[in-house]
Formats: structure tokens, C-alpha cells, sequence
């Protein structure tokens, strides 16, 4: 592979990973993960305004994790591929452990003040 096309792989990984980098990305995706939904929905479960919504599903379709679909008025949005979901699980774990060592550490912080 040549330089420039490894260069131009680099950025698109970096775009995939700026997508999921954003926390009402996330739960955008992990909503859609059960199931097509409206703006408005999305909007309504998320606490989010409609236009902050429609901003974040832009570049989730245009990074291709999600597309969406015209009923008459309203735009349904799914997840193409659940493989951002499984990258994101597996983040979750890796906080999870992090967060764990990190309790205890404070564990043993606190037990070694009281000494």
C-alpha cells in the first residue's frame, strides 16, 4: 500500500473515530441500536434538542454507521451495522476496568490515610 493510500486510510479511521468520540453520539447509537426512530423520538428520549439530533445523525450517516428513510413528513433513522455498537461495548469494558482499578486505588488511598 502506498503511502497516500495509508494516509487517507489513517483519516477515515480518525472520522470513525471522531463519531463515536461524542456522548450524544453514543447514545444516539445505542438508541438506534433498538430499532429505527424519528428525530423526535430520538429528541424526546434523549432530552436533546431536535436540531442538536438531526446535527449529530448528520455525521453519523455521512461516517456511514447510520441512514435513514423518508416516510411522508417524517425521516426514520437505523443503524446500518452493529459493529459501532460491539467497538462501543467493548470501550465499555475497558472503562469499566479502568474504573475498577481506579476504586481500588482510592480503596487502598483511603485505608493507608486512616493509618
Amino acid at each position: 500500500m502506498s503511502l497516500p493510500q495509508e494516509s487517507e486510510i489513517q483519516l477515515f479511521h480518525a472520522q470513525i473515530c471522531q463519531a463515536l468520540a461524542d456522548p450524544t453520539r453514543i447514545m444516539l447509537l445505542y438508541r438506534l441500536s433498538e430499532g429505527p426512530q424519528n428525530v423526535g423520538e430520538l429528541s424526546s428520549m434523549l432530552k436533546v434538542s431536535q436540531p442538536t439530533v438531526s446535527r449529530h445523525l448528520k455525521v453519523l450517516r455521512e461516517r456511514g454507521m447510520v441512514a435513514s428513510t423518508r416516510h411522508g413528513a417524517t425521516v426514520e433513522y437505523r443503524l446500518i451495522d452493529d459493529r459501532p455498537i460491539q467497538a462501543l461495548d467493548l470501550l465499555r469494558s475497558v472503562l469499566r476496568d479502568n474504573l475498577s482499578r481506579n476504586a481500588e486505588l482510592v480503596g487502598v488511598l483511603s485505608e493507608s490515610s486512616e493509618s
